[in-house]
């Protein structure tokens, strides 16, 4: 390990042949929450969360409210004001009160701005989460979809559906998303939370248990990409920003970097392949709609197939 990063990122980093860069990115990893990221947490009405379960097992997850409900205490203390419910894989670990590791994944799909901050946190009397910051650091805007959320109804009356394979329903909606949102872990460095983006189909199913996508070019720091090195335990969050449902996907990742596999995806640069273990579907999860959809300019074409 180095100030910056952990042995799987500078193992991606040198395999990539992109080690100098990603030195040179890393001094703009903080500790703190400068004035400015602040003020951007105080308009969001969602974060992404990544962490691990009491089994081990990571999962990505979303919590949400009015613009607000993110309260920066200090430079190292944000108060969420809003707490997973009780059907989240991640609820219990947050209700035992207990300090662990989490990423978080401060997204604004109106602008395409997203910020990523990785520390410690506590569930407090299951309404709220606090955290303390560790790593504090901006990603570039490619590959989001711009989306406007406007808050339409009440989340209390879901629907729960485990399941430990994709139905075909399920097979559809994540081959025909553009977003969706994956959670690592490193052993010590602890949790992380980021995006992934492309034009519908940029998600391949397989078959039930399987997902495959493209590692498009990004930060270079590659810590998803590094953690999955030294951890393969992987979430997976998907949102149905139309109708407000969410799939939540738990398994292990590895990373394909043969040409000729890679090839197949366009303007990919390397491939991950999801093998899952698990799946929940809520419906009527997400209290907010967004109908319309501008595409990055940065996305791949697909070929047609």
């Amino acid at each position: 390990m180095n100030a910056f990063y952990h042995e799987g990122e500078i193992a991606v980093q040198q395999r990539a042949g992109v080690y100098d860069r990603a030195q040179r990115m890393g001094q703009g990893i903080w500790s703190i929450m400068p004035p400015a990221l602040q003020l951007f947490l105080l308009g969001l009405p969602m974060v992404v969360l990544g962490a691990t379960d009491p089994r081990g097992k990571v999962w990505a997850s979303v919590l949400f409210g009015t613009p607000g409900f993110l309260q920066p205490l200090s430079e190292h203390i944000l108060d969420m004001a809003a707490f997973p419910d009780s059907a989240d894989p991640l609820y219990e670990r947050f209700a035992r009160g207990s300090v662990f590791e989490i990423g978080l994944l401060a997204i604004d799909l109106s602008t395409r701005r997203r910020i990523r901050i990785n520390g410690v946190a506590q569930g407090v009397e299951r309404r709220h989460v606090l955290m303390e910051t560790q790593q504090v650091y901006g990603n570039c805007r490619k590959h989001i979809q711009v989306r406007e959320l406007e808050q339409v109804y009440d989340v209390s009356k879901q629907e729960v559906y485990r399941s430990s394979s994709l139905s075909a329903a399920q097979e559809r909606w994540i081959t025909s998303t553009d977003t969706f949102f994956i959670a690592t872990a490193h052993p010590e460095r602890g949790a992380d939370a980021s995006h992934r983006g492309g034009n519908p189909g940029f998600v391949h199913v397989p078959d039930a248990s399987t997902l495959i996508f493209p590692d498009y070019a990004g930060n270079m720091m590659f810590q998803t990409l590094g953690n999955i090195t030294t951890n393969p335990a992987t979430g997976l969050l998907l949102i149905d920003f139309e109708q407000g449902h969410t799939l939540q996907l738990t398994g292990k990742a590895h990373i394909i970097w043969d040409e000729r596999h890679v090839a197949a995806f366009p303007g990919a640069e390397r491939l991950v392949v999801f093998s899952l273990e698990e799946v929940i579907e809520k419906r009527n999860a997400f209290p907010y709609r967004a109908y319309e959809v501008s595409y990055s300019p940065f996305n791949p074409l697909l070929d047609e197939r």
